[in-house]
């Protein structure tokens, strides 16, 4: 039985090369189940400064983090919270993926750990970009479209982004077993991606509310690159 992870990270800033770091983490189980399982812990950067536009984004100062722990020493319990359901098979759900695991398998890299290919990446704005051209692909959008409520969010968080990515991806995939063709941008081939099956419970589609009333601007002018 697969299981899926809505996962997302806060940064001291949009560059790896320049050596920005992981600032926040965390994972929610995409699931039914009211209780999720859950993951989330905050990261001491060391000598790198949060960016100015970073902390207006997610407010994570260097002073609030400068006594937790190093991303170094949590890696140990991050790989154990997504092996400790045993012979399942993981997946882990990200928006931007690329930004997300760039930082993460640079910050295991450095560690000495390397972050284990085993799990399946699936990124959700690589597929609404291919589901709905056209339109806006950030987060906030695909909330709106799917009626996500998002008012309780008054900074971007990675907990509360995963809890609000997971709930964007039952609404729009249900749970267990659907399979899309995702095209590589660039590549010849699709790439199938195993999405997990429809449920029952769908949340209804309002695409003109979502073109009507599109999201204002989000923090993905800071953190998102575009696609090409």
């Amino acid at each position: 039985m697969a299981i899926e992870y809505a996962v997302d990270t806060e940064t001291t800033g949009l560059e790896v090369s320049d050596g920005d770091r992981i600032i926040e983490i965390s994972f929610t189980e995409i699931t039914r189940d009211p209780n999720p399982r859950t993951f989330h812990s905050y990261f001491n950067p060391g000598d790198q400064q949060v960016n100015p536009e970073a902390f207006e984004v997610h407010g994570l100062s260097n002073e609030f983090l400068a006594d937790k722990p190093s991303f170094a020493d949590t890696i140990p319990a991050i790989l154990e919270f997504l092996d400790e359901t045993g012979d399942e098979e993981v997946s882990l759900v990200i928006h931007n993926a690329p930004f997300d695991m760039g930082f993460i398998e640079l910050e295991c890299e450095e560690a000495g750990t390397p972050f284990p290919k085993k799990y399946k990446i699936i990124d959700t704005l690589k597929l609404a970009i291919k589901a709905f051209p056209g339109s806006r692909h950030s987060l906030d959008a695909l909330c709106t479209r799917f009626n996500i409520d998002r008012t309780k969010r008054t900074k971007h968080g990675a907990q509360v982004d995963t809890e609000l990515l997971a709930a964007v991806y039952l609404a729009w995939f249900g749970q267990k077993g659907l399979e899309l063709q995702v095209s590589e941008s660039g590549e010849d081939a699709d790439e199938k991606v195993t999405l997990g099956a429809m449920n029952t419970i769908q949340v209804p589609l309002d695409q003109a509310a979502a073109i009507a009333n599109p999201p204002a601007e989000s923090w993905a002018k800071f953190f998102a690159k575009p696609a090409a």
